[in-house]
């Protein structure tokens, strides 16, 4: 199987306008990016509208593909990118351009979900540290079963019915923190970003209920602990803090 690295890059954020350039240390956060998942996989891509942030990939010798400014979400712009880059039979992984400090373990991990031929589309999860953060409405949960598959996506904490007519479980389910990640086999992302929208998709704005809602079945791996994401300027000093640590430590 060969694997492809795309990340998707966009300069406009409500909450951190120019976020993929917001400077970590030494680097724009989209050179960390870039930097990890290069550890993971031969072949990583940016996606981005912006030209400054094209401009910023080139300076650091990244490989970047410039992609229509029409996108509604990452996953279409990995595909228009993915469109001109892969084929039958390959993985496209979907590394979020917020994510620092992903650890190239975990990617490889998302990618090892593929070694399942069941397995069409995967992501990756981790387990909660804090009671309390299990409420947080912008802190999205997925449901996972004890075989890996996962049974759903929401903002609340979720449970699923019992199995049988006994009203016992036959099986294990659980929440975990979503870490949003995705790998897709080509063939499967194709197909995904064709289809409209899902009620459950518009009421919760979590694109990934569109694919359940149409058949699609996602493997999850369970990574150790979450990994920092960048939404807010509180996020990026936390960021900074963190990278200025590790550095002198």
């Amino acid at each position: 199987m060969k694997f492809i690295g795309i990340i998707p890059a966009r300069y406009s954020s409500t909450r951190l306008p120019g976020k993929p350039l917001a400077m970590i240390g030494d680097r724009p956060m989209i050179q960390h990016v870039c930097e990890r998942a290069s550890q993971a996989l031969t072949e990583v891509w940016v996606a981005t509208d912006d030209q400054r942030i094209a401009d910023a990939v080139n300076g650091f010798g990244g490989s970047v593909m410039m992609t229509s400014p029409d996108h509604t979400t990452g996953t279409d712009r990995c595909a228009e990118v993915a469109a001109k880059l892969a084929g039958e039979g390959d993985i496209v992984i979907n590394i979020q351009g917020d994510m620092p400090f992903i650890s190239p373990e975990s990617i490889k991990l998302l990618c090892d979900c593929f070694s399942d031929p069941l397995t069409d589309i995967a992501t990756l999860a981790a387990p909660f540290t804090r009671a309390e953060e299990m409420q947080v409405r912008h802190k999205v949960k997925v449901l996972v079963e004890d075989d890996g598959w996962v049974y759903n996506f929401s903002r609340v904490p979720m449970k699923k019915e019992p199995a049988g007519h006994d009203g016992q479980n036959d099986w294990i389910a659980k929440n975990y923190k979503h870490i949003g990640l995705y790998g897709y086999r080509f063939n499967t992302l194709m197909q995904i970003t064709k289809l409209p929208q899902s009620q459950s998709e518009l009421a919760e704005s979590l694109e990934q209920l569109r694919w359940l809602a149409n058949g699609y079945r996602i493997k999850c791996a369970i990574i150790p602990e979450d990994t920092i994401s960048v939404d807010t300027p509180e996020d990026l000093q936390n960021a900074i803090k963190y990278y200025l640590n590790d550095v002198v430590c």
